[in-house]
């Protein structure tokens, strides 16, 4: 008799696994799918991250552009922060995001089903952000936009985070306004972490 096998449900392989590292919900494992430009930032660069933001993060309103598995904004929730929008438009990627809030129980956290920069662009920003996580796919370039869009705008609170996630190649300017507090390169992965002064 020819031997059996057990067919997987369409789309397992194409999940990943995700671990909060800090917080409320640390230790907690999720699922997000396998979307292209998906690129989650690592648990070691997370845990420098929330390292250097330190006192910033519980009861800030923030915003986690190009979300993606969601990993920064919800672990900003899981630290504290009052409140963090997710921009993401990848239905998939969405999807998986929208069902990890529930499963969390994270009433802090708001779906934007929509491109970063269209929402930069709206007017849907009622509250002006104080921590913001900005972490294209790198092979999209649209960290100039996206810097452009944040500073067109009075979207910043002062003294607000601004933390930007790049290839060691990737050439973008920041506005004076910005003041760099801390950069670190582990492997192909550059990140740097800014505050905003208002004039």
């Amino acid at each position: 008799m020819a031997k059996q096998t057990r067919r997987q449900p369409a789309g397992d392989t194409l999940r990943q696994p995700l671990r909060l590292i800090g917080g409320q919900w640390r230790g907690r494992k999720l699922q997000f799918p396998l979307c292209d430009g998906l690129r989650p930032t690592g648990d070691r660069i997370r845990e420098t991250l929330f390292n250097w933001l330190g006192p910033y993060v519980p009861d800030a309103v923030g915003a986690d552009l190009f979300a993606g598995s969601g990993a920064l904004g919800l672990e900003a929730l899981s630290r504290g922060a009052r409140s963090m929008t997710f921009c993401e438009r990848d239905p998939a990627a969405a999807k998986a995001l929208a069902g990890n809030l529930a499963l969390l129980g994270a009433s802090g956290g708001r779906l934007q089903h929509m491109d970063a920069l269209q929402w930069l662009n709206s007017s849907l920003i009622e509250t002006p952000l104080e921590l913001v996580f900005l972490d294209p796919p790198f092979a999209a370039d649209l960290w100039q936009p996206s810097i452009d869009a944040l500073a067109a705008r009075p979207w910043l609170a002062d003294g607000a985070a601004i933390y930007i996630e790049s290839g060691p190649g990737s050439v973008f300017q920041v506005p004076d306004t910005w003041e760099l507090h801390r950069e670190k390169r582990a492997g192909s992965v550059c990140y740097r972490l800014y505050f905003y002064r208002a004039d």
